[in-house]
């Protein structure tokens, strides 16, 4: 029928109200939640090379092991949710990671830790792909780009918290009880993510309109809207949502920049931050001092996640993440040579602002150039390169940081501004831009 609404007719009339904000919160508590799993290791190593007497290069495969996790997790989830929906993976992957976390604060050796953070991983993994498939389905067009960047800052909240914690915890307590505190975020936001309906973009794609038009009449009571909804338009679905459709002509280079991205900001990042209290060991801090200073490297994320939001919408996605990657690379590349305690701090605050700062446009803008067919497998694929990265730069950081401190750090430098420059030739631009349902466009 010609009068028969399109999703993003349906859903620019419902807008932007109480559900979203809600919807925020429940995603961004699991993000947190998930920043906590991972960044947590990173105060956890040094402790563990002192109790278990491990080498740099054994620590490091235990920031490797969650890695590999979120590497199989991000292409599971990913893929399944494009043909179960998105409910499932929401609930199952915090859940998962959350009681693999604390399992892992239980663990009697190197080996049994290994595993039980790689199984944390797989949870940890798949969170990604599910979380902004579906907060992005939910939204309207209109500022789209600044609430997705808003939920990745939740990130920095978690890595503030964790940070916290471990200065608090670890020179007193250990290691151990950092773990289990950990994991107990996670397990209270399972119990209400059941709350959360499904995706109606998804179940419309997926054929089933009236489900969908049922739920898009409960968001738009929720956000005080009076709004019925007569036939939507369904879109034909071909079914092929795997990765060997991201690689179909209208999509294979945007797959190719987004692969080259989301690989270079996480050996970049995870090369640099996993191992940040050791650096600055190695740069004469204490243990506690070292603390305090990732703690206020974590306070430095949440400007840069807030500028970033504010940029996307001004500058676009690409050229604010393209600029923001180049400035990450500039900075670490600076704190590596800087000398004394001034310029070091600088140096690590400004790092840490346009590096988090361009994963929060990162993850705003890859699912904007999906369609809704394929948008949690192109998610999944995107973070597995980002988990492969992961999973080499705690290794490869603990046997460069042997050799040479300035080494290790320029190297990362170079892979934030090669993911840079891939997203300016290669990207194209999203704002303002609805989003597409099927492969047909």
């Amino acid at each position: 029928m010609t009068d028969a609404l399109t999703f993003d007719e349906a859903i620019e009339r419902v807008g932007f109200g109480r559900f979203q904000r809600k919807l925020l919160w429940i995603c961004g508590a699991g993000w947190a939640a998930d920043a906590m799993e991972v960044i947590i290791i990173s105060f956890v190593i040094p402790a563990v090379i002192r109790e278990w007497g491990l080498s740099a290069a054994q620590a490091g495969l235990i920031g490797t092991g969650i890695f590999v996790g979120m590497l199989a997790g991000a292409w599971f989830w990913g893929t399944i949710t494009d043909y179960i929906g998105r409910k499932a993976g929401f609930q199952l992957t915090v859940l998962i990671d959350s009681v693999f976390g604390l399992l892992s604060a239980f663990a009697p050796s190197y080996g049994w830790l290994l595993a039980l953070r790689a199984l944390t991983g797989f949870g940890v993994g798949g969170t990604l792909p599910v979380d902004y498939a579906i907060f992005t389905e939910y939204l309207p067009r209109r500022n789209r780009g600044r609430y997705l960047v808003l939920l990745e800052s939740f990130w920095a909240l978690g890595t503030i918290l964790a940070a916290g914690l471990a200065w608090l915890i670890v020179p007193r307590f250990g290691w151990r009880p950092l773990l289990a505190i950990s994991a107990i975020p996670g397990a209270i936001i399972y119990f209400i993510r059941r709350y959360v309906p499904e995706s109606p973009r998804y179940l419309l794609v997926d054929g089933r309109p009236e489900e969908a038009r049922s739920i898009l009449e409960q968001v738009a009571r929720e956000n005080g809207v009076s709004a019925e909804f007569g036939e939507l338009q369904v879109p034909s679905r071909s079914g092929q949502a795997t990765l060997r459709s991201l690689w179909s002509r209208p999509f294979a280079r945007i797959t190719l920049m987004l692969w080259v991205a989301w690989f270079c900001i996480s050996l970049g990042y995870y090369g640099t931050f996993i191992w940040l209290p050791n650096i600055f060991v190695e740069r004469g801090f204490s243990f506690l001092k070292s603390y305090q200073n990732v703690f206020l490297m974590a306070l430095a994320q949440l400007p840069g996640y807030f500028s970033a939001a504010y940029l996307v919408e001004r500058w676009g996605r690409k050229i604010t993440l393209g600029a923001y990657l180049a400035l990450s690379g500039l900075f670490t590349y600076l704190f590596a040579i800087a000398a004394g305690l001034p310029l070091i701090l600088t140096a690590a605050i400004l790092m840490s602002f346009f590096t988090l700062g361009a994963w929060g446009v990162l993850y705003a803008y890859t699912p904007e150039l999906y369609p809704t067919e394929i948008r949690a497998t192109g998610m999944g694929s995107a973070s597995g390169m980002t988990r492969i990265a992961g999973a080499l730069a705690p290794s490869l950081g603990g046997l460069l940081l042997g050799v040479s401190l300035v080494a290790a750090l320029t190297l990362y430098a170079a892979a934030f501004l090669l993911g840079g420059l891939a997203v300016l030739a290669l990207g194209r631009e999203t704002k303002d831009q609805p989003l597409m349902e099927t492969l047909a466009g």
